[in-house]
């Protein structure tokens, strides 16, 4: 499994609004935060909603908090050494790469935004991306492929959070 790992820069928070490919979607979930954060905490999770996910591994043992660290393997090949740059459970978890198998990365990072409602809670999930070489030239085009992509996600997690948590 020796994917040869490539340095990212190590994105701040303000990256989440500056970076050259941004992307939100939100979803509401007929669950609590604290349900909620069960599933993002949950490492064997990740691959049932989020599909591009094959393996999510943490690589720092509890409790999660900001500094904690995992490895996510996706499709393709590539994998993502994170770090956690916010845990607030059951409100903000917020994390980028490290490292990345993928050389044209420079930049990734990931925030998870949770508000209580009445009925459960809103996910608000940004991803932010700068990438360089011909992956520049090729992202422009998917961009609306990748929000329905991202999208797509957030429906599956809401089935996968019905099922987890459906009552009996």
């Amino acid at each position: 499994m020796g994917s040869t790992m490539h340095p990212c820069s190590r994105v701040e928070l303000d990256f989440l609004e500056t970076a050259p490919s941004r992307y939100s979607n939100s979803v509401e979930l007929a669950i609590t935060p604290e349900q909620l954060f069960q599933v993002l905490a949950d490492a064997e999770a990740w691959p049932r909603w989020a599909k591009v996910i094959t393996k999510v591994t943490w690589t720092t043992p509890l409790p999660r908090e900001v500094g904690s660290t995992r490895t996510v393997h996706m499709w393709g090949g590539l994998v993502g050494d994170e770090e956690f740059l916010v845990w607030e459970p059951y409100r903000r978890m917020a994390f980028r790469f490290n490292e990345a198998s993928e050389k044209s990365i420079v930049a990734f990072a990931e925030d998870y935004v949770v508000t209580p409602t009445a009925r459960g809670c809103r996910l608000t999930w940004t991803l932010a991306l700068e990438v360089r070489g011909p992956a520049r030239f090729t992202l422009a085009p998917t961009r609306p492929l990748l929000g329905l992509t991202f999208r797509w996600f957030l429906r599956n997690l809401r089935s996968y959070t019905d099922r987890r948590f459906a009552v009996h």
